[in-house]
Order: C-alpha cells, then sequence, then structure tokens
C-alpha cells in the first residue's frame, strides 16, 4: 500500500505541472486592441497576437498570454495591434526629389522625365531607396509594390532593412539609365527576376510604364513572360488624358483598359496603378480579368487628375488597394497619411456622407491591398498561419483620445509617427519608433548630402529651387 500511496502523491503532483506547461514562441503582442481584419473583422480588447518565425501561430483574448512563453514580449497597453500597411503603388527612389516643381503643368513629361535623365543612377536608386524604406517603416507600412530602374539596387536595400517588396523593373520605349530601349528594359527585368525569384520577401516583377509609352508588341511580350515566369506586372493605367488621347488614336477610339483587354495584356498578374478615367464598362473588364487597382487619391487630387471611382468598383468586387504613388506625386509613402484623405474626398465625390465610412478605409489599407497584389493568402489580416506583418499604433497621443471607435481614430485621426511598432515576417523592425534594422541617421544624412547635386543640378538646368 505504501507503494501505491507513493504512486498516487506523484501523480497528483504532475497534474498540475503539466496544466501549466506552455508552448514556446519568439513574440507575443498583450494588451492590445486586436483588428484582426478577417472576415468578420473581429476587433478582440485586451487581445493578443502570437508569432514563431515568420507566421501568426495564435490570435485572441487574454488568455492566450497563458498558453505561450514568448522569448520576447510586448505589452501595449490598450494600442492598436492591426496588420502591417501595404502601399499598393509608389517610386520609392524618388525621394530624393521630393518636393521639387510640385504645382508645374504636365510635371511627369515637362519635368520628371528630363530631371531623371540627367540624374538617375544607381546612386540615387540607393540612397532614394533607404529613405524611402525608413519614412514607411516608421509609418507603418510593410510591403510596397514600387516600379522605378535599377530594382536591383533597391531589392538590396529591402532585403537590409527587412520589409517586403514587390519590386518591378520599368520598361519604357525610349532611352532611360538602366536600357536604350523597351527590348533592354525587359532582359534587364528577366535578369532581375531570376535573381530574386526564389527571395522569401522580395517578389520581383515587370513594370511596363503605361500603355502609351510602350508599344503593342512590348506589351504582349511582358504579358506572355509574366505567366511563364509567375511575376506580377504593374502598370499605370487610365490615368492621364495624354494616355486617353494616344490610346485612342492607336485603337480608333478605345480606351486603355479596352486596348489592354483586346491585346492580351490585362489578367490576374496585372495591378493597375490610378484607374481615374474608367467607365463601366472598363471597371467590369478590371473585374472581369481579375486585376488588381492602386488607389493614389493625394497623388491624383495634388495632380488634378481626378478621383477614381472607388466606390463603384468596390461594389462591383474589383480588387482595390490603397497606394501613395511616388514622393514627388504625394510626398508622402506611407499609406497611414492615406487614409483621411480616402474617408473624405470619396464622400465629396459622391456627395454622401455616409460613402466611404472608416472600416471601408482601413479594410482598402490592409486587406483590400493584400487582394489588389494576390497576396491575400498570405497577407492583409491577422489570422492564424498568416505571415506576421503588423503594426501597432499608439492611441495615447493627443490625436488619438479619446477612442471611442479604432477605424475611425485611424481614418479621422492618426498620422503616420502614432505608430509604435512594426514587425515585418515576425522581425521588429522598429520598437518605440527606433529603426532597429539600419541606421536611420546614417541615411538622413546621405540623403541630404545627394540633395545638394540635386540643386547643382537642377539650377545649371535653369530651374529654380525654391
Amino acid at each position: 500500500m505504501t507503494l501505491l500511496r507513493s504512486l498516487v502523491a506523484i501523480s497528483m503532483m504532475a497534474a498540475p505541472i503539466a496544466a501549466l506547461a506552455t508552448t514556446p514562441a519568439d513574440l507575443m503582442i498583450v494588451d492590445g486592441t486586436v483588428l484582426t481584419m478577417d472576415a468578420n473583422n473581429q476587433v478582440i480588447e485586451n487581445g493578443t497576437v502570437v508569432i514563431d518565425k515568420n507566421k501568426i501561430i495564435a490570435v485572441g483574448g487574454p488568455e492566450l498570454a497563458t498558453q505561450y512563453t514568448a522569448k520576447k514580449q510586448l505589452n501595449v497597453d490598450g494600442d492598436i495591434v492591426m496588420p502591417g500597411l501595404i502601399n499598393t503603388h509608389t517610386h520609392a527612389s524618388m525621394t530624393v526629389f521630393r518636393s521639387l516643381a510640385d504645382d508645374v503643368p504636365d510635371r511627369l513629361h515637362r519635368y520628371i522625365f528630363p530631371l531623371e535623365s540627367k540624374m538617375v543612377s544607381r546612386e540615387m536608386v540607393r540612397v532614394g531607396a533607404n529613405l524611402a524604406n525608413v519614412e514607411m517603416v516608421k509609418g507603418g507600412v510593410t510591403t510596397y509594390v514600387d516600379m522605378y530602374y535599377f530594382e536591383d539596387e533597391v531589392a538590396k536595400t529591402v532585403d537590409k532593412i527587412g520589409m517586403r517588396a514587390i519590386l518591378g523593373e520599368s520598361v519604357i520605349k525610349f532611352p532611360v539609365a538602366d536600357a536604350k530601349n523597351a527590348d533592354e528594359g525587359i532582359a534587364y527585368a528577366v535578369s532581375f527576376i531570376n535573381q530574386y525569384k526564389d527571395h522569401p520577401r522580395i517578389t520581383p516583377a515587370f513594370a511596363p510604364h503605361a500603355p502609351y509609352t510602350n508599344t503593342t508588341e512590348h506589351l504582349q511580350k511582358i504579358a506572355k513572360l509574366s505567366q511563364e515566369l509567375n511575376v506580377p506586372v504593374m502598370i499605370h493605367l487610365a490615368e492621364t488624358d495624354r494616355e486617353q488621347e494616344e490610346i485612342s488614336k492607336r485603337t480608333g477610339g478605345k480606351s486603355p483598359v479596352q486596348y489592354m483587354a483586346d491585346i492580351g495584356a490585362l489578367n490576374n498578374k496585372v495591378i493597375a496603378a490610378h484607374a481615374i478615367m474608367v467607365d463601366e464598362t472598363d471597371i467590369d473588364l478590371l473585374k472581369q480579368y481579375d486585376v488588381g487597382v492602386a488607389h493614389n487619391v493625394s497623388a491624383n487630387t495634388k495632380s488634378a487628375k481626378g478621383v477614381a471611382p472607388v466606390t463603384a468598383m468596390l461594389a462591383k468586387g474589383v480588387r482595390v488597394g490603397l497606394g501613395t504613388d511616388g514622393p514627388m506625386s504625394s510626398n508622402t509613402l506611407t499609406t497611414m497619411n492615406e487614409l483621411n484623405l480616402v474617408g473624405k474626398i470619396h464622400k465629396l465625390e459622391n456627395k454622401d456622407r455616409a460613402a466611404m465610412p472608416p472600416i471601408t478605409v482601413v479594410e482598402l489599407a490592409t486587406k483590400g491591398s493584400a487582394k489588389a497584389i494576390h497576396m491575400e493568402d498570405k497577407l492583409g489580416s491577422l489570422e492564424v498561419g498568416k505571415l506576421a506583418d503588423i503594426i501597432v499604433v499608439d492611441t495615447k497621443s493627443p490625436n488619438m483620445v479619446p477612442m471611442y471607435s479604432p477605424y475611425a481614430a485611424l481614418v479621422y485621426g492618426a498620422n503616420a509617427s502614432n505608430v509604435r511598432h512594426t514587425i515585418v515576417d515576425g522581425n521588429l523592425l522598429m520598437e518605440d519608433r527606433k529603426v532597429l534594422t539600419v541606421d536611420e541617421n546614417a541615411i538622413v544624412k546621405e540623403a541630404l548630402q545627394f540633395a545638394d547635386q540635386v540643386r547643382k543640378t537642377v539650377v545649371a538646368s535653369g530651374e529654380t529651387v525654391k
């Protein structure tokens, strides 16, 4: 009996010890206002998000904190925990040109293209991309879609800071810094794609500038190659009057969207930037071909080009996400700063105060943007199995107090500087506003030094720098 009693006693002692066993994890965020952005837009008060390696392994209430033991824990004291923002369209390296000739009419052709012909180089692309990456990480952007030259240089900067990006090598019919013509541009893009096709955070892509700056043959070639190589294609589409006029002449009156469909260049690889000048037929084609649309409201209103009919697109189920366009166009690179204008401009455009409510705007910035880049299976919501790209937004700053609705607070009150922590692929890139993976001060200093070269170049060309 003595032996039996001993075994029972040991068993009773072991039971509570086993109950206390916890699952190991790498990172745990506790006491957050968790905006899951899942199918039901579930909000979890005093919520917990658990990360192991680069994936989310648990999302729920405070009880999770007793079920997991993490190497690092972030107690965010009620702050908003949400999916990282996805900037669906930009030209990151152009940060070094920001605030030049902001109000010049036909600025792209009269100012930007000529400036780029003098200044674009590997050095310029590297310096500008480094600055852009820091700005985006500090503004809560965890993934961005870029279109520019020397994208292999951009890729190096993305890899170093730890962000996620779709990087499109530009293809255009006239000579540019890294290609004499479109054929060379395509060859450069193919080489870049082969170099980065297996990178865990970088997706290489083709980026034909626009329908009117490329030939039909080159657009068809890119469409074919994108299917063969299984990579995205980003393009400016239905953005400008010049584009409309030139495509109309080329086709006998068709719109750019109709033209792209007719030549076989519209498909589910395409991320179309802008889509301002579209009618109902065009919207139906965007839906039919499963095209993603990057909505860049601040850039489009600043340039007086118009407002994309996003409410009509959403009503028809088109994939729409938010972008900033380049830093010469919107002067910002974080979609956190887009939310306010997106929420308001569509009310004005539709003359309907109820149009584009805050929850819809936040959807566009997160899971909508993930859908626009065809990565909704990996990004855009805080759900088990998805990649751990997460931001924490401060709710104690004066502009965020009080917070009755986290969606309204984000859309009508927040700005980029309210982002406290930025996590990509399970790694903390910024903690309490301090960037951890690169030297922010050194990057800013180098950008300021490069700006001196820009000033000299602009002044030498007879322009005025104010």
